[in-house]
């Protein structure tokens, strides 16, 4: 189990830094002053590694108790510091109706061979960003290049049994190892290797060749998903006959996550969710839930990416997802893609809808007028590429986004905001375009 003292540091350094800017300091020194906060904090990874290699060479009985004394020293510096923090920010308003953009003529080119100076990511837009966490709610999540790869083989998995589905699996991956792969793959301080942090004795049970490739690999992709997919449907068939008996209480899948983490003999033992012991109520437990946090995150991801069928579509939603983490431009994007360094709401369909129709279907520039194309259908028939329309004013809709599943939709909401994926809002109309 990872031991995060790392919080000291990050308190200490928020708390001075609070201090500092809120000072009456000479620019010059307030300068110096912020600079050596922020070197102070750099070093919070490092010192993370040290303390926990120092106890990984403890004694196993004492690991626990050094384990624990480190937390509650990290708790109480945290705690002494907490007055000094400067305040939460307040949680973001509801998207507002999207302004009439200002007409880009001619339009501006984004040509994804040059650097652009004012786009801050320049290059290839569509896999500059590196990681979800903005785009989508819930947070730590990989980068949906990493995760297309490992799609066909969770949806895979996920039809063994019918307890478990491949965004569960998605969500377990991206919780144990960031779905990373391959020689350069990590391996925990406890020996647990692969994408699916397998200890050996469990990969010597599990592990099968699931590609045919001639060969058993942990650090791969289609093994262990396999023997993930595998061993949670053992798990989850075992505690379901354990509830039929009464001897153990609570949600199946829960259980089986936990069992994952903490071995399904420990669920057995605790009659349900393992607990009390150190590792349990700060491993275990949190483990559990942000896998099931990000469960419906990872539905939304799965959805376009499983689409086999080649429609337009999946590709209008592919090409807008492409751009996850771009930020809110007012007026930004067209046709071509990206201007001013991101896309408002109608700027990133005209985009989605021309890329995936092979250059050849342009949208009119706002969401009132992306309005009178196509046909209304009803939101129960949705399927993903049609278009959404929301934030209804006198003189038609505010708000455009696209449809990809599972009731979620992408879209650049509002100025301050990223491209992102998000439920879809209530009051909304759809409409067939492609």
């Amino acid at each position: 189990m990872a031991v995060d003292p790392t919080a000291v540091i990050v308190a200490v350094a928020t708390a001075l830094g609070g201090l500092v800017q809120g000072s009456d300091l000479p620019a010059p020194v307030k300068e110096q002053a912020t600079q050596a906060i922020q070197s102070f904090e750099a070093t919070s990874p490092a010192v993370s590694q040290q303390v926990n290699d120092v106890i990984g060479l403890l004694p196993e009985q004492m690991q626990g108790q050094a384990q624990q004394a480190v937390a509650d020293a990290s708790k109480a510096a945290v705690d002494a510091v907490d007055p000094y923090l400067p305040a939460p920010p307040p949680p973001a308003p509801a998207p507002a109706p999207e302004p009439e953009p200002v007409p880009v003529t001619p339009p501006q080119v984004y040509d994804r061979a040059d650097d652009v100076a004012d786009v801050p990511f320049g290059g290839d837009l569509s896999r500059a960003v590196t990681s979800l966490d903005a785009a989508f709610p819930g947070g730590n999540i990989a980068p949906i290049g990493s995760i297309a790869v490992f799609v066909p083989w969770f949806n895979k998995a996920g039809a063994i049994c019918d307890g478990i589905k491949a965004p569960v699996l998605a969500a377990l991956y991206n919780a144990e190892n960031g779905f990373r792969y391959g020689p350069t793959a990590p391996v925990s301080r406890t020996g647990a290797k692969g994408p699916g942090q397998f200890m050996p004795g469990t990969w010597e049970k599990w592990g099968k060749d699931a590609d045919g490739d001639g060969k058993v690999d942990v650090l791969g992709v289609a093994d262990p998903v396999m023997a993930s997919g595998n061993l949670l449907c053992s798990m989850y068939g075992q505690i379901d006959e354990w509830k039929k008996q009464g001897v153990v209480t609570g949600d199946t899948l829960d259980l089986t996550i936990a069992g994952y983490n903490a071995g399904v003999d420990a669920v057995r033992r605790a009659g349900g969710m393992p607990n009390g012991a150190y590792d349990y109520e700060h491993q275990t437990k949190p483990y559990v839930k942000k896998i099931r946090d990000s469960e419906p995150v990872f539905a939304a991801i799965l959805a376009p990416l499983s689409g086999t069928d080649g429609s337009i579509g999946s590709k209008v939603v592919e090409a807008a997802l492409g751009f996850l983490g771009l930020p809110y431009v007012w007026g930004g994007g067209n046709i071509n893609g990206p201007s001013g360094g991101g896309f408002d709401c109608s700027g990133l369909t005209s985009y989605a809808m021309y890329a995936a129709t092979g250059d050849t279907l342009v949208l009119p520039r706002t969401s009132e007028t992306q309005w009178n194309i196509g046909t209304e259908i009803a939101m129960a028939d949705a399927r993903p590429g049609d278009l959404l329309f929301g934030n209804w004013q006198s003189g038609g809709p505010g708000h455009v986004a696209i449809y990809i599943g599972n009731g979620q939709m992408v879209h650049a909401p509002q100025t301050g905001d990223v491209v992102r994926v998000g439920p879809v809002f209530d009051g909304m109309k759809a409409r067939r375009i492609v």
